[in-house]
């Protein structure tokens, strides 16, 4: 064992591999649940889309979190799981008939609608099977965060959402419909949030728009104000958890809920993103003309957050003790952009030697690729190593 890495099971099983880290997945879902319960009306949902290994999602279900599901098979997922209908909401921009279905035959708390032809499809299925859907309405805020230009999502040049000017009029729309029960608003301005500022900046605007909507005697039972809190890259050891108190706080002291009003958010990163470390092995050490490469059998095709967003996670060389050099850790992945980090330090490596790239749990195995035929990677946790 070195660390936190059972490094002498790891030398046994093929790589390259996702490892999870269930006991700070469990310290991580008590710190959202301990922190949320200080807040009246405060639920917290679970997105699917940052993680979906069953192992995983099991464990946060019996946390008592919900499931936030973009896409029917994440509906499947979470049903599978276990978690309760009545926790599960469906967002997305492009919801299929087969995926509403699903989610009417579910019984689903809600479907986060995100124009006025979705929400016209959505009455015309409930309608053919006698059934009352529940949605809320997805708002582009035009609230800008700080972070990647690929994951911010509340901009009015985004996909994402109704245009606030629409929105009365939406609403109307929708409750002169006999198979929709209009229940909320829908907001998420983006990922790996850090400045505070941003989810202040998203408060300030529902406020004002719930003053709008009071102005014409309309007051909705859900704010649901999505995700989007980051998580600390650069020092997985030193922080391993993310900065729960301060995200919900933000959000108490600054939204004006009306009474009853229940504040919904959609977590996923900051949950699974720490406790998930891809493992893989040193195939060849290659002095370039000015470089030294470490070229490992992992790839952009098991993470490919380096070459997408150009993110940075820390490598850590886990069998080596020596002195450290200067490496470009790079994939086997017939493409220039197979590259995991460029002049990083890592303890001296060798043929064989294991390599852990951190803060993988989010958006690693679930974005996971079969290009040049590659086997998906597979996702164990801790105690599954164990048993090897």
């Amino acid at each position: 064992m070195k660390g936190q890495f059972p490094v002498e099971r790891f030398a046994k099983m093929r790589t390259p591999f996702y490892y999870y880290d269930t006991e700070l997945l469990r310290q991580t879902l008590s710190a959202i649940c301990q922190e949320a319960s200080k807040h009246e009306g405060f639920v917290v949902h679970y997105a699917v889309k940052a993680n979906a290994n069953p192992k995983l999602l099991r464990i946060i279900r019996e946390a008592g979190l919900g499931a936030d599901c973009v896409s029917g098979g994440e509906i499947e997922a979470s049903v599978r799981a276990g978690f309760p209908s009545s926790k599960i909401v469906y967002a997305g921009v492009g919801k299929s008939d087969w995926e509403i279905n699903l989610g009417l035959d579910n019984d689903i708390f809600c479907f986060n609608v995100e124009s006025i032809p979705e929400l016209q499809v959505i009455d015309s299925l409930a309608a053919a099977k006698g059934k009352v859907a529940r949605v809320a309405f997805r708002l582009n805020p035009n609230v800008g965060a700080h972070t990647h230009a690929n994951i911010t999502t509340g901009l009015a040049e985004n996909k994402f959402g109704i245009a606030m000017g629409q929105m009365i009029s939406v609403i109307e729309q929708a409750q002169q419909m006999e198979n929709i029960r209009v229940v909320g608003l829908h907001f998420h301005i983006g990922s790996q949030i850090l400045d505070m500022g941003d989810f202040q900046a998203l408060c300030n605007r529902i406020n004002d728009l719930q003053d709008e909507l009071q102005r014409h005697r309309i007051v909705l039972e859900h704010i649901n104000v999505g995700g989007g809190l980051g998580v600390d890259y650069q020092h997985p050891n030193r922080v391993p958890l993310p900065d729960f108190k301060s995200y919900f706080d933000t959000y108490a002291r600054r939204l004006k809920l009306r009474p009853g009003q229940t504040l919904h958010f959609e977590l996923g990163r900051a949950v699974v993103a720490q406790c998930g470390s891809l493992i893989t092995r040193t195939l060849y050490i290659k002095e370039g003309a000015v470089k030294k490469f470490c070229i490992v059998d992992a790839g952009f095709t098991d993470l490919i957050r380096p070459a997408l967003y150009q993110a940075y996670h820390k490598i850590e060389n886990i069998t080596s003790e020596e002195p450290t050099d200067t490496y470009d850790v790079v994939g086997p992945i017939c493409e220039s952009t197979d590259v995991f980090a460029k002049q990083t330090d890592l303890n001296r490596c060798h043929r064989g030697d294991l390599i852990a790239i951190r803060s993988a749990g989010a958006y690693g195995e679930i974005m996971a690729s079969q290009y040049n035929c590659r086997p998906l990677p597979k996702g164990y946790t801790d105690d599954e190593i164990l048993m090897v």
